[in-house]
């Protein structure tokens, strides 16, 4: 057979707890049990435009030839699986689906794809916990301006294999979270300007001024006055309605999102989807006068 090729999202939804279905339910019940979640896997994945490459056990691996597409399904299952009944009548357990998904080049053979994106998309859904999407940045970048995906920066991680590391993205499906996230104007990223404030002075990024450079040279869009800090440190810059911190600095790059912990960007690239602070070559408090806020406006 020949090989082809190609750029794919690769999504794997694995049944959470089927160990424990086949202990509580026996094996008959158990398997019955596995085999309706999985048409409804397979059902959302077709619908979407999906295909299914295999089946191993309790998890259903998927390609879509658009990113948009992958996470569509993705919500669609986790929606399909959280409107069937209970797993036992009269108690409130329920059945619940990990998904995991990576946009990125494969190979495909026949029936089937190999690739260093397969392996990343397994990776995601084994870090991902009951009822969550996970998902990495190249999948985001992907997205087209107009996609409406709710996402927030959960994690960073390192792959066997690859080099650097992958920051790690949770794609919001629930209700409920939804409603509150919308209700923050920072996080429509795609209608929003971002705005950096250093001191007196402020600066806003947007579709008519792309590209802000950050560092310890006074040539800089702001100027940061600190040793740890290098000559030519990040930049932010616009990008299909996303706004991406590209740190190419000695000692790394640190934003702390509003309410969570700092994360070091070095050497890589992390978007900007909610307001907070960034900081230079070492991590400061929030009211630092070398500390960077910045947050988005209608």
């Amino acid at each position: 057979m020949s090989q082809e090729d190609l750029s794919l999202a690769i999504l794997f939804a694995d049944i959470s707890g089927s160990t424990s279905l086949y202990e509580n339910l026996g094996d008959e019940s158990a398997h019955k049990l596995v085999s309706t979640l999985i048409s409804v896997l397979s059902e959302a994945i077709v619908r979407h435009k999906g295909t299914i490459i295999k089946t191993i056990g309790d998890e259903v691996m998927s390609t879509f030839p658009q990113a948009d597409m992958a996470i569509s399904a993705a919500i669609a299952m986790q929606k399909a699986i959280d409107f069937m009944p209970p797993i036992i009548p009269g108690q409130s357990i329920k059945p619940n689906i990990r998904i995991g998904l990576h946009m990125g080049p494969v190979i495909r053979h026949g029936s089937d794809v190999f690739g260093d994106a397969v392996n990343v998309a397994a990776r995601m859904v084994s870090l991902a916990k009951p009822r969550q999407i996970v998902t990495t940045q190249q999948t985001i970048y992907a997205l087209p301006k107009d996609a409406g995906v709710d996402i927030r920066c959960v994690d960073r991680t390192t792959i066997k294999g690859r080099g650097g590391e992958f920051i790690i993205y949770e794609v919001i499906w629930e209700e409920e979270t939804l409603t509150i996230m919308l209700s923050d104007p920072a996080l429509k990223v795609s209608d929003s300007r971002l705005y950096l404030k250093l001191g007196e002075k402020e600066i806003c990024v947007d579709s008519d001024n792309p590209s802000v450079t950050l560092g310890r040279q006074e040539q800089n869009d702001l100027v940061i006055n600190d040793k740890a800090t290098s000559r030519l440190h990040a930049r932010i810059e616009y990008h299909r309605g996303r706004f991406i911190l590209i740190d190419q600095s000695t000692n790394g790059t640190f934003v702390s999102p509003e309410g969570e912990k700092p994360v070091l960007v070095h050497n890589d690239e992390y978007v900007l989807s909610t307001r907070g602070t960034i900081s230079t070559g070492r991590e400061t408090d929030d009211g630092s006068s070398e500390a960077i806020q910045f947050s988005f406006k209608q």
